[in-house]
C-alpha cells in the first residue's frame, strides 16, 4: 500500500493504546521508523482516546470512587514527588483520591478506497468491536484525514463482539469493496457491499468462519486448534482466480514434555502454597494502598509500596520455577475459497 503515492510501498498499523502507526516505504525497500498518523487538524488519531474520569473502577462504593483513565499511548514516571503519567504533553500526578490508569482501544487498521475517488481511507475496528471509516479529504499524494463515522449495515452501526478487526477486499468479484471482519471469538463475519464503488452501502453480516476457542491451564489441547482474535487478510492463494482467506489468531496448545518426577511434583505443590500466601498478602497491601481505609501517612504508603513491590517480584521468580500448563501461539489458517 502507497500511502503517500512516492512509489514505495508503505505500512501502517494499529496499536493497543489505539495510535495508528505510519511506516514509510524507503527507495532500498526497508521503512523509516513508524510515525503516528496525524488528522487534517494535526491532532494523533486514536478514535476513543483521551482522558476521563471513571466513577466506581473497582465496582465497590468504598473503594476508590473516581480514577483517571488514559486511553492512548502514555509513560508512566515515579520520582520523589510521586507517580505520574505523561500523556500528550501532559504530567498528570496520580493520587490516593484519583488514581491514575491506562488502557487501549486495541485498534487495527485497513487502508482501502472505500468512496472510489483514488486515494486511500481508513477503516479501523476497536476492541470494543466497532467499525470506523475515516475518509481521505485529501489527495493519493497528500492525505488529511477527516473526522471518522461508524459504519452502518441497514441502518444500524455495524458492531461485532469485540475487537473488530477489518478487512477490506472485492470478495463476491463484482467491482466494487465488501467488508470483513474478524472478532475476539475467532469469527469472520462478511459485510457485502450492496451499493457501489463510490457510495458502499454493507448488508447485514454473514459468518464465513464460525468462532475458535482458547482453553487456559491444564485443559488446553495438544495439538493446534482454530483461536480466537482473528484477523484477516484477503488473497487468491492457490491462484484458481477466486478469493482466499488467511486468519491469524490467538490460541494456546499444552507443551509436550515428559512426566514430572515424584519430587519435581513435591516441589511444584510447595511453590504453589507458597503463591497463595503471597497472593493473599499482596490482596492486604493494595486494599491499604487503594482501599476505603487506604493509608494516608507518605512514609507508611512507602513501606507498603516497597513491601508490594517485593512481594510482585517473588512471585514472578515463583511462577518461572512452574512447569508452563499451556503456551501461547498465534496460527495463521488458510481457507480456500469453493
Amino acid at each position: 500500500m502507497d500511502l503517500n503515492g512516492d512509489g514505495y510501498m508503505d505500512l501502517l498499523s494499529g496499536s493497543w493504546p489505539g495510535e495508528l502507526f505510519f511506516f514509510k516505504g524507503l527507495a532500498d525497500r526497508t521503512f523509516a521508523p513508524p510515525e503516528m498518523l496525524k488528522d487534517k487538524s494535526g491532532e494523533l488519531i486514536n478514535i476513543g482516546g483521551g482522558i476521563r474520569e471513571e466513577q466506581n473502577m473497582f465496582g465497590d462504593a468504598d473503594r476508590a470512587k473516581t480514577m483517571i483513565l488514559i486511553t492512548g499511548t502514555a509513560d508512566w514516571q515515579t520520582t520523589d514527588e510521586g507517580t505520574f503519567v505523561i500523556y500528550r504533553g501532559q504530567r498528570i500526578k496520580s493520587t490516593p483520591e484519583k488514581p491514575l490508569a491506562t488502557t487501549g482501544t486495541a485498534s487495527t487498521v485497513a487502508p482501502a478506497d472505500w468512496d472510489g475517488d483514488g486515494d486511500y481511507d481508513l477503516i479501523v475496528g476497536d476492541i470494543k468491536g466497532n467499525v470506523y471509516l475515516i475518509p481521505n479529504e485529501g489527495t493519493a499524494t497528500s492525505h488529511a484525514f477527516g473526522k471518522e463515522k461508524q459504519l452502518q449495515t441497514g441502518g444500524q452501526p455495524l458492531k461485532v463482539e469485540s475487537r473488530a478487526g477489518p478487512c477490506v477486499a472485492d470478495w463476491d468479484s463484482d467491482g466494487d469493496l465488501d467488508l470483513l471482519v474478524g472478532a475476539e471469538d475467532g469469527s469472520v463475519s462478511l459485510f457485502r457491499n450492496t451499493g457501489s464503488a463510490k457510495s458502499p452501502e454493507l448488508a447485514a453480516a454473514v459468518q464465513l468462519v464460525p468462532p475458535g476457542k482458547i482453553v487456559y491451564g491444564a485443559g488446553a489441547p495438544k495439538d493446534p486448534q482454530r483461536g480466537i482474535r482473528s484477523k484477516l487478510c484477503v488473497a487468491d492463494w492457490n491462484a484458481d482466480g477466486r478469493p482466499d482467506l488467511l486468519v491469524g489468531d490467538r490460541a494456546t496448545q499444552r507443551p509436550d514434555r515428559p512426566e514430572p518426577t515424584a519430587e519435581e511434583k513435591a516441589e511444584y505443590e510447595r511453590i504453589r502454597t507458597e503463591l497463595e500466601s503471597l497472593n493473599s498478602r499482596s490482596s492486604e497491601l493494595q486494599e491499604k494502598i487503594y482501599g476505603s481505609s487506604r493509608v494516608q501517612d507518605k512514609e507508611e504508603r512507602d513501606k507498603i509500596e516497597k513491601e508490594l513491590a517485593e512481594i510482585n517480584e517473588r512471585t514472578r521468580f515463583l511462577r518461572s520455577q512452574l512447569p508452563r500448563e499451556y503456551e501461547t501461539h498465534g496460527w495463521v489458517w488458510l481457507f480456500l475459497r469453493k
